[in-house]
Parts: structure tokens; C-alpha cells; sequence
């Protein structure tokens, strides 16, 4: 099932010799459960990508379908409220609430929409991304990559139509990005969590099952991996 669909995408800074193309005429869809690794050298147009993909940026040209909608359609009040409920998005520098604890950061979502909580399904991430002993803490309270976890699960919560990572190991040491690694490929297969994720680290890329190559705004390669 087709849970992301991109249609001659495109985004430019800057007008006539001082026009850079970010993004320059990307097509490509994702099926349900795909976990893609986005990769490229800086400035090759790839967090610029998934900024469009998740409906943090407009395009200058161009459509994304996200389970079946066409996100630019609609006003920005539509959109932030389809962001919050089906995009799950993890950042280099996490986006914690300082003020809020573990809990309350990753059952913001819900909180937001005015949902109750599913204390099952918060338990079952407390467990997965073993926070289970550090529900209480708040962020300055954390490690690195406890930050991280809850980061993910903020994302995840919600069973979001995708998760977007933009170098989610880039603010790590290399225990933690294993964990990380680890964590990002334990929800695509508990889940089927549809994860797509920019990154530098080649051990992210070797573990999704589909890899893009971005150079200068275009597509130059996409290669799945079945192994």
C-alpha cells in the first residue's frame, strides 16, 4: 500500500542568477512499512527534502500524498493539524519540552488533539525504548540519547502514516547511535512504522530497506535492499 506519494517536487531560493534549485523535480513514492534511508553529500538538498515530505515547508512546484492526501492543498491550520497527527517527526537536536517530562513529551501529540491517553500503547514504548524508570525526568535530566528515545516515542506515539528523521545520530556518541539505530528499526518491525530518515551515518542506510541518493536537489540513485 502507498502511504507516501511525491509528484514533480520542487523547491528554489533566490531569483534569476542568484536562483539555487534545493529541490529540482523529485518524483518517488513509499509504501507502507518501508524503512528509507535519504543520503547525500551537505547541501545536496536532502534536509530540504524532508522538510517538504513532512509539510514543515511549502513547495515552490509540485505534490505530496500522505496516505492518500494532497498536504499543499490544504490551509496551514488543516495542515499543522494533519502534521501533528500523521507525521512523526525526530530531529539531530530532539525538540523537547524543557518544562515537560518524558511522559508529558511524548503523549504531547494527543494532548494536543485532546485525545486520552492509550496507557497500553505508552507503556508498551516506555518498555521498548526502556524509559520505563525515567518517566518523571525532564529533559535536562537526561542523557543524549534517552533525549533521543523520547523523541522517537513522542513520534511514534500517535501511529502516525510516517516518521521523518533528520540526522537522528548526528548529536551522538556512537553507543548511543547504535541504540538509536537499533530503536528506529525495532518500530518499523513491531509497528510497521513507515520511517524515512536523512542521514550521513552509512550504518542507518545499511539498515533501512531502501536507500536514495540525493545530489545537487535530483534523485541520482534508489536502490532497495531485500536482504
Amino acid at each position: 500500500m502507498e502511504i507516501l506519494k511525491v509528484e514533480n517536487l520542487v523547491k528554489t531560493y533566490g531569483k534569476g542568477e542568484n536562483k539555487v534549485s534545493a529541490v529540482d523535480h523529485i518524483s518517488f513514492s513509499v509504501e507502507k512499512g518501508d524503512f528509507v534511508a535519504i543520503v547525500g553529500a551537505s547541501g545536496s538538498g536532502k534536509s530540504t527534502l524532508l522538510h517538504l515530505l513532512g509539510g514543515v515547508d511549502r513547495p515552490t512546484g509540485g505534490k505530496v500524498f500522505i496516505d492518500g492526501v494532497d498536504i499543499y492543498n490544504l490551509d496551514n491550520d488543516k495542515l499543522a493539524i494533519f502534521r501533528r497527527r500523521e507525521v512523526g517527526l525526530i530531529y539531530q537536536f530532539y525538540n523537547l519540552i524543557p518544562i515537560l517530562n518524558v511522559v508529558e513529551n511524548i503523549t504531547l501529540p494527543g494532548d494536543l488533539d485532546g485525545k486520552d491517553i492509550d496507557k497500553h500503547r505508552l507503556n508498551e514504548i516506555l518498555d521498548v525504548l526502556n524509559l520505563k524508570n525515567r518517566e518523571t525526568h525532564l529533559p535536562n535530566e537526561l542523557s543524549g540519547g534517552q533525549q533521543q528515545r523520547v523523541s522517537i516515542g513522542r513520534a511514534i506515539f500517535n501511529d502516525p502514516a510516517i516518521v521523518l528523521a533528520d540526522e537522528p545520530t548526528g548529536n551522538l556518541d556512537s553507543k548511543a547511535s547504535d541504540e538509536i539505530i537499533s530503536l528506529l528499526r525495532q518500530s518499523n518491525k513491531k509497528y510497521n512504522q513507515t520511517i524515512i530518515v536523512i542521514t550521513h551515518d552509512m550504518e542507518i542506510a545499511n539498515e533501512a530497506n531502501r536507500v536514495i541518493t540525493i545530489e545537487d536537489g535530483k534523485i541520482i540513485s534508489d536502490v532497495r535492499n531485500e536482504s
